[in-house]
């Protein structure tokens, strides 16, 4: 199960700013995703009442969350009536529970006593506690810190890899050790320091986690956290069962890009422009064959489509079905000599070529204007760019 913590975590993010029509068109496309729970934003906002009242009426199947400090409930910073979780932050490593809260072990219990019980008597009915930089605590201690919580009334221990340090290997057993010891819902918040949040979160989950934090586009302090999309793909299309609506996902990930100024790298999995694009020979020859030779999922599946473009690296096979696909004659006596100008002009361009470019060529000597309407094509390459169709 994914918490959705795009408005929180993600608005952290250096440089990233949204204002409430933004936030209101990601919680609507968030709802139509289906993520179980959506943390819109933290205690003290100033639109956080117009944020959790929106998410109640266009996400009615999604819980609603908001992040709390570990202190007592504070009336006018968090409008309870309109949330259903409570998600407190709590320092779990001795440098973050001496820097940051001057107390020591005892204190730091005492403090979760007080503040869970505090917020369960203000009529908080689901309280989660996250333990904060848990990567780079004492462990027995970490564990006496969630079974302090669950006594006072916590339903929840979140788990946060805060500087990103685990592998998914470490992030299992640290998973597992807490599941096996509490008797609560389990969550992750992994960051991404290393490159590992995805993978780590997704290890979490199939070692036992009940929910794994994830924001679009991996959006969060620093290098971000795990990235919603990437998992939400992996649960729906490799382990199957997951109900996520992957045709929203492009439309969040443009918002977010725009609004937190992250640019989509074409490469980007999921939603990345060129993901299913192909210029070499080989690859394009087993697509011909069979597209799941080379591809793990289909491109509909995520709103994308295949792209394939002539260059350096094709073959003579790639050649004759572009040649095919566009309707020129080649024979296999001419193809040898076509797949070389084709190289050519590619490497001239340093680019594939555009189906214009390649037709051209294909047909170069059909016509006595045909050579020099290549080399026209080729011009406006060079001052347009390939055709991205």
């Amino acid at each position: 199960m994914l918490i959705d913590s795009t408005l929180r975590e993600g608005e952290q993010l250096y440089r990233a700013y949204y204002d409430l029509a933004a936030k209101r068109r990601v919680i609507d496309l968030l709802a139509r995703t289906g993520v179980e729970e959506i943390e819109a934003g933290w205690a003290g906002q100033e639109d956080l009442p117009e944020v959790l009242a929106h998410a109640r009426k266009t996400a009615p199947k999604a819980a609603i969350s908001v992040w709390v400090p570990c202190r007592s409930p504070d009336p006018d910073a968090f409008p309870l009536a309109l949330a259903d979780r409570v998600n407190i932050g709590v320092p779990a490593s001795e440098a973050h529970r001496e820097k940051r809260l001057n107390l020591d072990r005892a204190g730091l219990l005492g403090r979760i006593t007080s503040v869970v019980s505090a917020w369960r008597l203000a009529g908080a009915t689901y309280v989660s506690v996250g333990l904060e930089d848990v990567s780079r605590a004492d462990l027995p201690f970490a564990l006496e810190a969630g079974r302090t919580a669950l006594g006072a009334g916590a339903s929840r221990v979140r788990l946060a890899d805060t500087t990103g340090i685990l592998t998914p290997a470490e992030t299992a057993r640290l998973v597992r050790l807490f599941k096996q010891t509490l008797a609560c819902d389990l969550a992750v918040h992994c960051h991404n320091d290393f490159g590992m949040a995805t993978a780590n979160a997704l290890a979490a989950l199939e070692s036992g986690a009940d929910y794994a934090d994830a924001t679009v586009l991996g959006a969060g302090e620093r290098a971000g956290i795990a990235a919603l999309e990437e998992i939400a793909a992996f649960l729906v299309l490799r382990r199957g069962g997951a109900a996520y609506d992957l045709s929203m996902i492009k439309a969040l990930c443009g918002l977010v890009s725009k609004r937190a100024d992250i640019a989509i790298a074409r490469t980007k999995p999921v939603v990345g422009a060129d993901i299913f694009a192909c210029e070499t020979g080989l690859h394009q020859h087993g697509l011909a064959c069979d597209a799941a030779l080379f591809e793990p999922y289909p491109p509909e599946a995520v709103r994308a489509a295949r792209k394939s473009g002539l260059g350096k690296k094709s073959g003579r096979a790639a050649v004759r079905l572009a040649a095919k696909r566009l309707g020129a004659q080649v024979s296999e006596a001419g193809l040898p000599d076509l797949t070389r100008r084709v190289r050519l002009l590619s490497a001239s361009l340093k680019r594939p070529l555009t189906e214009a470019e390649t037709l051209c060529l294909a047909t170069e000597g059909a016509a006595p204007t045909g050579r020099r309407q290549c080399r026209d094509s080729a011009e406006d390459g060079r001052k347009t760019g390939p055709d991205r169709r």
